[in-house]
């Protein structure tokens, strides 16, 4: 089962795990989802972040809404690093990522909206 392979923990000790920050201006959020916020993930090609996607589940909603995926197509210095923003009018609900290592797997991590 997929659910079974994805992998949490604490963003602040674990180089893997998306960090979701929202700031929200009325209707509008502005999220940006990283990886590697406190402790560096490597960007080489032997070892890099494929991808982060993002979601939202309204508050009391059954499931959640895909918002966007970011595939990151280069690796190494100096190109990209595994970070996007993305813009959404919703309400409160709650946002999900998933991050995706070449080596390490599926990562999750969420936050509530207020």
């Amino acid at each position: 089962m997929l659910s079974e392979t994805i992998k949490s923990g604490d963003w602040k000790g674990e180089k893997h795990v998306p960090v979701i920050e929202y700031r929200r201006e009325g209707e509008m959020i502005e999220v940006e989802v990283s990886v590697g916020k406190e402790v560096p993930h490597p960007n080489t090609v032997e070892h890099h972040i494929s991808w982060i996607e993002l979601y939202f589940q309204p508050e009391g909603g059954a499931f959640p809404i895909m918002v966007g995926r970011v595939a990151f197509m280069a690796h190494g210095e100096p190109m990209t690093e595994p970070k996007a923003k993305f813009y959404i009018k919703a309400g409160k609900g709650k946002l999900m990522a998933l991050s995706y290592c070449n080596i390490h797997g599926l990562w999750q991590n969420e936050v509530v909206v207020e």
